[in-house]
């Protein structure tokens, strides 16, 4: 199964055969060069808000290679998009009387959280919610869309994708995450085997499908290897450790996965690795863009392809030095953040503009 880090994978869509390279498996050869990916992260939420039909849709027509899924599970067990369990801040719940009685406090991953959660719903409860922009003091502008989209199922992005993919002549592919999947365990509501089971339901499930599946966990992604053919992800953050590491005892951290021993050891049931961008190119002491560290050179010597997460056109989250003001806001320069990416040699990027990022790759990869 992990063979596939070394292989070109050609997009199969179900609609019929569409022939794509991404650069999630780049063709070996002196003087070839496949363009790196464009994930539309959560769809277009710099646009939209975020894990909606809207976002995917309008991260599709700006260009994005791959649109992104987080899964989390009803209480009937179905898989919805939203990025975390607790939908206070990404629906309209908190203004619904009817569901008041459902705010409960909750222990997720080592730390208790109040609101409400979507395994107390069943789907056709969360589809009387619609979805409201999370960060609103940042994305003003998102907010005029509050109120107008349900939670999506992972079946309708798949729906989604299939007719985008038929429009545009040209294959959208899905990269869902499981999140926390720990959690979902213990609460008898595991997000693998449904996955599984709608992956294997759209004819998904095999080497040539536009699909990749992360997680922050190690665990159940070395028991999705076991059971699906589709690229893996083993995604890192700056900081701390995997959950499930936390729950067994496991003393390492992601920073023990990110050496080169750790690395060889995710190349055994991953294909690729989703690290958050300082650990690609950290900041110095003022908080500005550094130089590349080894993450790429090393993941790349084992077989993994690396897309780091998240590039995003706001003041707050870029560079000291890429900043236009000191409205946290206001858009800085994000071009130059992702050329400095590319020039490191990832393999896609996790963008909440993608299409930004997709001029910026364009861009970079025409002048080699």
């Amino acid at each position: 199964m992990r063979a596939l880090s070394a292989l070109v994978l050609s997009a199969v869509s179900v609609l019929g055969v569409v022939t794509l390279s991404p650069a999630s498996a780049a063709p070996e050869g002196r003087g070839q060069q496949v363009e790196p990916l464009v994930i539309g992260h959560r769809g277009a939420s710099g646009y939209r808000p975020e894990h909606t039909l809207a976002a995917y849709e309008l991260a599709a027509r700006m260009g994005a290679d791959f649109i992104e899924p987080d899964l989390v599970s009803t209480k009937d067990g179905v898989l919805v998009a939203r990025h975390e369990p607790e939908i206070g801040g990404t629906t309209d719940v908190a203004e619904r009387p009817e569901f008041a009685d459902r705010k409960r406090t909750k222990v997720l991953d080592g730390v208790r959280v109040t609101g409400w959660w979507t395994e107390d719903f069943t789907l056709a409860e969360l589809k009387t919610l619609r979805a409201v922009e999370r960060i609103p003091e940042l994305r003003q502008q998102n907010t005029v869309y509050d109120g107008r989209y349900e939670v999506p199922t992972l079946q309708e992005v798949i729906d989604l994708a299939r007719r985008l993919s038929r429009e545009l002549r040209r294959d959208i592919g899905i990269y869902p995450e499981t999140k926390h999947p720990t959690y979902f365990q213990q609460l008898g509501l595991p997000l693998e085997p449904e996955l599984v089971r709608v992956l294997n339901r759209n004819g998904l499930n095999h080497p040539k499908a536009k699909v990749f599946v992360q997680s922050f966990e190690v665990a159940n992604l070395k028991q999705l290897d076991r059971q699906l053919r589709v690229p893996l992800v083993q995604l890192t953050s700056a900081s701390g450790r995997p959950y499930d590491f936390t729950v067994s005892g496991d003393p390492r951290t992601y920073r023990d996965l990110m050496t080169p021993a750790g690395l060889r050891e995710v190349a055994t049931y991953a294909d690729g690795l989703g690290p958050a961008k300082d650990s690609v190119i950290p900041r110095d002491a003022a908080g500005n863009l550094g130089q590349p560290t080894s993450l790429v050179h090393d993941a790349h010597a084992v077989g993994l392809k690396v897309h780091p997460y998240t590039f995003r056109a706001e003041n707050q989250f870029l560079p000291a030095n890429l900043r236009s003001s000191a409205n946290p806001a206001d858009y800085g320069d994000l071009f130059a953040e992702l050329d400095a990416f590319w020039r490191a040699g990832v393999d896609g990027v996790f963008a909440d503009n993608p299409d930004i990022a997709v001029v910026s790759r364009d861009e970079a990869f025409a002048r080699r």
